[in-house]
């Protein structure tokens, strides 16, 4: 069993995600026994899970004439336009079934704010309202945070520059990740975590 003071938190292993999925990422499945293990190894296991409203400001489709990974401004910065995924109470929402949910502590659900997309664990993507992960943890005393899961280069990686802002210790364990690698995504997004002191393991 890891420290007392050490999270694992696994982000967004969903159907959606995963290869058949709507925003599938290649090999996203294949992370599932090795998160699954590490599920059983922590003291403090929390899960996340995009959870968009249907219509989402997010979605290319909301934007009439708009093709699904072009960006637009929104009033938080730009904005990736994804394809319709991961919508409340739709199987593509919810966790893959070979990932075991039972040993987890929380839930942290992100993204159902319609006008405002959430990549981040900890804070939506105007970088200021807080999802209430940082309460727990801390409730928790929790000092280190290892992140896995979906997608390596986005909602990992912002969930990784949070939490080092936010004063955790973090590592990212690649091997239980996948990318998207849109346009070398993966490679700059490994750059910033590398550079705000995140360990990639």
């Amino acid at each position: 069993m890891r420290p007392a003071h050490e999270a694992l938190i696994v982000v967004d292993v969903q159907n959606d995600f995963c290869p058949g999925g709507a925003l599938a990422v290649a090999g996203g499945d294949a992370i599932i026994p090795e998160i699954n293990a590490m599920l059983r190894q922590y003291p403090v296991r929390v899960l996340t899970q995009d959870w968009h409203p249907a219509g989402h400001s997010s979605f290319a489709e909301s934007h009439p004439g708009a093709a699904p990974f072009s960006s637009i401004e929104m009033p938080y910065g730009p904005q990736i336009l994804w394809p319709t995924h991961c919508v409340q109470g739709t199987a593509g929402a919810q966790f893959h079934p070979r990932l075991e949910t039972e040993p987890g502590d929380l839930v942290i659900r992100k993204g159902f704010r319609p006008a405002i997309d959430s990549y981040s664990a900890f804070f939506e993507n105007d970088h200021q309202t807080p999802t209430g992960l940082e309460g727990y943890l801390r409730s928790r005393g929790v000092e280190k945070v290892v992140l896995v899961g979906l997608a390596t280069d986005f909602c990992v990686t912002y969930s990784a520059l949070d939490a080092a802002r936010l004063g955790f210790k973090v590592a990212v364990k690649m091997s239980a990740c996948r990318a998207i690698d849109l346009d070398g995504s993966l490679a700059e997004a490994c750059s910033q975590m590398m550079r705000v002191g995140v360990d990639l393991l």
